[in-house]
């Protein structure tokens, strides 16, 4: 790379000048080099953005987030971000975050705010009205059967299934392996077959 002398004039010249002026520059080294995550906690997390599963540090400071970065010690990621998750410091420290589920009614025109406990509890109503109005018992099935003679014939057979099609489920890829088997032994005790997870898609 060349470098012209008036280029090499202007690179050096703004630290010639303060140096010659006996100005002491160690005190403004020494703040530059202070920390914002000094004494912050550390908390290792993943990247809610993708299937990709980047890992993430987060510090907080009095219960608020002051700093994210790419975790170097993860395997996937080793401390590099995309572009979303080098603005995940945004999520929480954004002033138009909401904070409240918003609900919009059939054959309404616009979302209203409602309270956590009235939404969880309409969520498991419906999930309940569904299971059950969808709910099969038994399921019949064709089978082949050997006949006597030695041939094979389709016959209708029927099953015990225990199972609802009416509901699937979509896992998220921030999601980790103990959040994974508890919703998996959730999802199965309401008898879903329709499982499905992020990084498949």
């Amino acid at each position: 790379m060349g470098v012209s002398r008036r280029d090499f004039l202007k690179i050096s010249g703004g630290s010639l000048l303060i140096g010659s002026l006996g100005i002491n520059l160690n005190p403004v080294k020494a703040y530059a080099q202070g920390l914002r995550i000094k004494n912050a906690k550390e908390t290792q997390t993943i990247c809610p953005y993708c299937s990709v599963g980047c890992g993430i540090i987060v510090y907080t400071s009095e219960g608020k987030v002051i700093n994210t970065e790419g975790d170097p010690d993860h395997p996937i990621n080793e401390g590099t971000l995309c572009s979303k998750g080098q603005s995940l410091y945004q999520i929480v420290n954004n002033p138009t975050r909401l904070t409240k589920p918003r609900y919009r009614a059939p054959g309404a025109t616009e979302w209203k705010e409602v309270e956590w406990d009235w939404a969880l509890d309409e969520i498991a109503k419906r999930i309940k009205a569904t299971r059950d109005r969808t709910f099969k018992i038994t399921s019949k099935s064709k089978v082949k059967e050997k006949q006597p003679d030695g041939t094979e014939k389709d016959v209708e057979k029927e099953f015990v299934v225990n199972r609802t099609d009416g509901i699937a489920h979509v896992g998220s890829a921030a999601l980790d392996n103990e959040e994974c088997y508890m919703l998996q032994k959730l999802l199965r005790s309401w008898g879903l077959v329709y499982i499905e997870h992020q990084a498949r898609i």
